[in-house]
């Protein structure tokens, strides 16, 4: 036992140990989607990309299941839209042929905790019209940059299913340090899930010290010169992440 005069590590001190303020009901806004507070009437539009049966495996690994007609969606996006957390988003990218936006998919916030600063980005539905595109990528950093910028959170967190490779590859693409699996986590639907835990930082997204920070990486890769005139990106964003760490 250590005797009451011996000193002990301790956490070093947080400069700002006070609570963040929870995510608000605002627009975020960027050069190629927009991020809206989720409303039950975008099921109108989002059902087309999300539902029915040739939509299942994009509900693979969510908690509920796919809605099977409009109602359901509807009645579902409900819930989500009073619901302060999981706080959500729909995402909407800028229709081809005029100045409106359209719902693509949605993302949340979830597990909140303003006294500990942590956060977590979780509940995503990206449809077949977001996946691997510019904006899909995009949503991830308004999202990070309202976290740590905005609200000042210190952690922002990413779980996923074990199986989901697509997701482990997307937290790692985005910087995201793998933390551990959280074996036997939870039972969903029916099925064991093993949860695959991963997190980023105020001071890896920020910078400092000689680096430029996650932020900046995402910056350079989103903007327009990244791009030839078919959209195809010159350098890819694992390549600014790993100078920015």
């Amino acid at each position: 036992m250590p005797s009451e005069n011996s000193a002990r590590p301790l956490g070093f001190p947080v400069a700002d140990p006070s609570a963040a303020p929870r995510p608000g009901r605002v627009i975020l806004k960027g050069r190629t989607v927009t991020l809206e507070p989720l409303q039950a009437s975008h099921a109108e539009e989002l059902f087309p990309l999300i539902g029915g049966e040739e939509h299942h495996w994009l509900w693979d690994y969510m908690t509920t299941g796919p809605p099977a007609d409009i109602k359901q969606l509807r009645c579902l996006l409900a819930g989500y839209e009073k619901s302060e957390d999981p706080f959500f988003w729909t995402i909407k990218v800028k229709a081809a042929k005029d100045d409106d936006y359209t719902p693509v998919g949605y993302i949340s916030f979830l597990n909140i905790v303003p006294a500990n600063r942590s956060i977590e980005v979780g509940h995503v539905m990206y449809s077949s019209a977001l996946q691997r595109t510019t904006p899909a990528t995009e949503v991830f950093y308004l999202l990070a940059r309202y976290a740590f910028r905005d609200l000042g959170y210190r952690r922002l967190e990413w779980k996923c299913n074990n199986l989901n490779e697509p997701s482990k590859k997307a937290a790692l693409r985005y910087g995201f340090s793998f933390e551990g699996l959280f074996r036997h986590h939870q039972i969903v639907r029916g099925r064991n899930r093993d949860t695959a835990w991963f997190s980023t930082l105020h001071c890896e997204w920020v910078g400092g010290e000689g680096k430029r920070g996650y932020e900046a990486a995402f910056e350079q890769w989103l903007d327009a010169g990244n791009f030839d005139e078919h959209g195809k990106q010159t350098a890819k964003l694992e390549e600014f992440i790993k100078n920015a760490k």
